[in-house]
């Protein structure tokens, strides 16, 4: 449906004009369309087996059956420079980047925070469009290890149009 890739792209204009903090913007956005979509499904369901972990299966067959999705990743995000605490550690300078075994962290919590606005800005545009969707962490990880975005964090949120939602109800 040539309507949800513009969909998709209005998404990726409400969160890259989503405010972020200190109006810097960390924040990268990729559409997938249904030529990668196959794919992603398949590498969410085989990290599932292989890691062992729940829900990847499910979560991959919900995005086999969408149209598009919605990337969005932090991408060498720099700290606030607050010193709030609020990534765990009491300075900002000691918060050091660390490769884990899904995401990249710790993290500077505000841009965790931005990361989180630019994506309910993206849903409320689907959702004002009425076109079905859900942030999920699971399209991230697979995401990720597929090189699909540039980022330390990442989630993704497909996007359907059908008679019933698909992402609920599972």
């Amino acid at each position: 449906m040539d309507i949800l890739e513009n969909v998709a792209e209005l998404m990726a204009v409400s969160a890259r004009t989503a405010p972020k903090a200190g109006g810097k913007d960390f924040v990268e956005i990729k559409v997938i369309g249904e030529e990668k979509i196959d794919k992603l499904a398949d590498e969410m369901i085989n990290y599932g087996k292989e890691s062992g972990k729940n829900n990847f299966d499910r979560d991959g067959e919900n995005v086999r059956k969408s149209n598009q999705v919605v990337l969005f990743s932090l991408n060498e995000a720099g700290v606030l420079g607050l010193d709030c605490g609020a990534c765990g550690f009491d300075t900002c300078d000691q918060l050091e980047l660390k490769s884990g075994p899904e995401f990249d962290g710790p993290m500077c919590a505000w841009r965790l925070m931005d990361l989180g606005i630019a994506m309910g800005s993206a849903v409320k545009t689907a959702s004002i469009l009425n076109v079905d969707n859900r942030i999920m962490y699971r399209i991230g990880v697979a995401a990720k290890k597929m090189n699909l975005i540039d980022g330390e964090v990442v989630v993704g949120i497909p996007i359907s149009a059908s008679g019933k939602n698909i992402y609920f109800d599972r």
